[in-house]
């Protein structure tokens, strides 16, 4: 067992099983497609519309070419991503074509809904050069801090490679979900009093993992 494991996100494929269990285990990080709420995705300057919400699916059909979305008018898109609950984002995939047309630049904002290419001059809470990803391996890891408490996401992709218009196939979110209620100030208080011994307990969960 002590072998099990090394490699792990790499290209090592030494032991068969890490190509069986790590895109299961990927796919439950990557589930927080389920909590969008979907009908109410905006994609701005794409070329038909309803395609921006495609590129929200399941971690197994990040590779499938059937449903994209291009962009419109010029080579920018802008997502606005509400979702039903308040979301912890920790990473992010963007997967495009292997050419020009993929998005070289992204903006993360976040609790601005209806956001518009207007509101896109503000600062963004953080943005990233992308690389060519048609395969979607590479995440962008957020910067948590600034993530934690997302009911709202906006995702611009301001350029592309060259191309007069960007395509975009996948795009993953990993983190993690809490249920919208009333009684969340409540629970917040709760927290806030709660003994900070409880706190260390949780700092050692992590090692139960390696107890199995």
């Amino acid at each position: 067992m002590s072998g099990h494991g090394h490699g792990h996100g790499g290209h090592s494929h030494g032991c068969g099983c890490e190509g069986e269990h790590e895109p299961a285990e990927r796919g439950l990080e990557y589930g927080l497609y389920r909590r969008i709420d979907i009908e109410k995705v905006q994609c701005l300057n794409e070329s038909r519309e309803g395609d921006g919400k495609l590129v929200f699916k399941p971690w197994d059909q990040r590779t499938d070419r059937e449903k994209y979305v291009d962009s419109d008018a010029d080579e920018e898109l802008l997502f606005n991503i509400p979702f039903t609950g308040s979301v912890k984002l920790k990473g992010i995939i963007i997967a495009g074509e292997d050419d020009d047309s993929h998005p070289a630049e992204m903006k993360l904002y976040k609790n601005i809904p209806h956001m518009s290419f207007d509101d896109t001059g503000r600062e963004p809470e953080q943005a990233f050069r992308l690389n060519r990803d048609p395969l979607a391996q590479l995440e962008y890891p957020t910067k948590i801090a600034r993530f934690s408490n997302v009911q709202h996401l906006s995702i611009h992709l301001s350029r592309n490679f060259g191309a007069e218009s960007t395509r975009v196939y996948y795009i993953g979110l990993r983190g993690e979900y809490a249920e919208a209620h009333r009684h969340e100030v409540t629970i917040c208080n709760y927290e806030l009093a709660a003994n900070p011994a409880d706190h260390k307990v949780e700092t050692l969960t992590p090692q139960t993992h390696f107890i199995s």
